[in-house]
């Protein structure tokens, strides 16, 4: 039986059931009538449930039914996280002033260092992509790997640790120490190289539309995962963003908007508001309110990071937070994550405190538990950057897009290829795999031109 993970609408509603509880929708009569029909919980960590066979056409009406009454329910949280632009700004006391066109620059090799700084940081996370927080602690500790120092390996690890707690399926084969040979495919790469095409195309002053026309034209539906995948859904039949973003897509609120962040920073350098602005236009097509918070702050901690005389990494967390609503739930989240790493020495225990705070709520993919460690990473770490993508994989959840998030923020912080440590990049072989059309085999120094021919270019104000 072929499964099509993230779409099918009785895997939904136990998504939108927990949505529903975070943004303090009241959904407990749509939640009886579900159960009382036979419908479950959402799959707690993987994209779709693991019945033996197909749920009847019955359930599956009401499961779609659910989803769009579930959409009507008034949300007591709508004023203070707001999805419109200058509504998001007139929230934000600190909004950042816009920089002149040009008058702050970011270098060829500073990028490239942000390059593989996303790639060194992913490939880190992947093979304990999805495993609890225990299971990554004791592997690391079974190879004397604790705080992970370098890449995973399986060698030396316990059969019976290994058989409670399996590498990520996917990625074994392609990014345990023993068999690295260059960056292998992922997603946490994949959709920087389409914002790269998408600047190409359209320039910074794109529109959401065009990032959903480079979409339709170059991403491959079965490398998309979780909100972008319901997005891809949406578009393909016919609706248009931002409903595209709301349409029966409980994963609206999730990681996925912040791995698309990255380059919105980089061709944005020291100017927090534009690269803001250009993330919350992508992030639109596929996300709302807390998900596209995480895109912005992601893109304005990358834009003050990017330039040769950039502040340390806390100003650039302030620049961050200053283009997300304060009263929201993500504002809060980071901020607490801030203030717990810097109460304690030891980064377990600020892990330790962000999981029993936000582990019983939220699956592991959510954007406000992650970007929270994320900024937690970062302030823990001071932004050196083995000390803070070590770190930001260590806390668990979605390992592989934070080591991304935080690799590229310290990769910037570094300066260039040369000062990041040489067991990270080597393995690498300047080489990247991806299904992003021309540019698979693509070294990480020809995207840093790339990107910094998109980062100097002349824009025109945007829509």
């Amino acid at each position: 039986m072929l499964r099509l993970t993230w779409v099918q609408p009785e895997d939904l509603v136990g998504h939108e059931l927990r949505q529903a509880r975070l943004d303090g929708r009241d959904a407990s009569a749509v939640a009886a009538r579900w159960h009382a029909a036979g419908g479950g919980e959402a799959p707690p960590r993987a994209g779709a449930s693991a019945r033996p066979r197909p749920v009847s056409p019955r359930l599956r009406r009401l499961a779609e039914d659910l989803l769009d009454e579930l959409s009507r329910l008034p949300s007591p949280s709508a004023d203070a996280e707001p999805t419109d632009l200058d509504r998001i700004r007139a929230l934000c006391p600190d909004w950042p002033s816009p920089r002149p066109a040009a008058s702050v620059s970011v270098s060829a090799a500073r990028l490239e260092a942000a390059w593989l700084g996303r790639a060194v940081g992913c490939l880190l996370g992947k093979p304990v992509e999805k495993l609890p927080l225990t299971g990554i602690r004791l592997l690391g500790r079974a190879t004397g790997n604790w705080p992970p120092a370098t890449y995973f390996t399986a060698r030396g690890v316990p059969r019976d640790l290994l058989a409670a707690y399996p590498w990520n399926r996917r990625s074994a084969t392609t990014s345990l120490a023993e068999n690295i040979d260059g960056m292998p495919e992922d997603d946490d790469l994949n959709y920087p190289l389409l914002n790269l095409l998408l600047l190409r195309r359209h320039g910074r002053a794109f529109t959401t539309d065009d990032v959903a026309r480079v979409w339709l034209d170059e991403l491959p539906p079965g490398r998309t995962f979780t909100a972008e995948r319901v997005a891809l859904r949406n578009l393909l039949t016919g609706l248009e963003p931002p409903d595209t973003a709301r349409h029966r897509n409980p994963f609206r609120e999730w990681i996925g908007a912040l791995i698309r962040a990255d380059v919105h920073g980089w061709t944005n350098p020291g100017d927090p508001a534009a690269a803001a602005g250009q993330a919350h236009r992508d992030a639109a097509l596929s996300h709302t309110a807390n998900g596209v918070y995480a895109a912005m702050f992601a893109a304005a901690v990358a834009a003050a990071a990017a330039p040769a005389d950039a502040p340390d990494v806390h100003a650039c967390l302030r620049a961050g937070l200053a283009v997300v609503p304060p009263g929201s739930r993500l504002a809060g989240a980071v901020r607490h994550a801030v203030r717990v790493a810097g109460a304690h020495a030891d980064f377990d225990s600020v892990v330790d405190e962000l999981h029993s705070v936000h582990s019983p709520a939220h699956h592991w993919v959510h954007a406000v538990p992650n970007t929270a460690l994320i900024a937690a990473a970062l302030t823990h770490g001071d932004g050196d950057f083995t000390g803070s993508v070590s770190r930001v994989v260590s806390g668990g959840w979605d390992t592989d897009s934070n080591g991304a998030t935080v690799g590229g923020v310290a990769g910037l912080l570094a300066g260039s290829a040369a000062a990041l440590p040489e067991h990270w990049t080597a393995p690498l072989k300047n080489r990247l795999a991806t299904s992003v059309g021309g540019f698979d085999g693509t070294g990480f120094d020809t995207l840093a031109h790339l990107t910094h021919r998109e980062a100097t270019r002349p824009c025109p104000s945007p829509p």
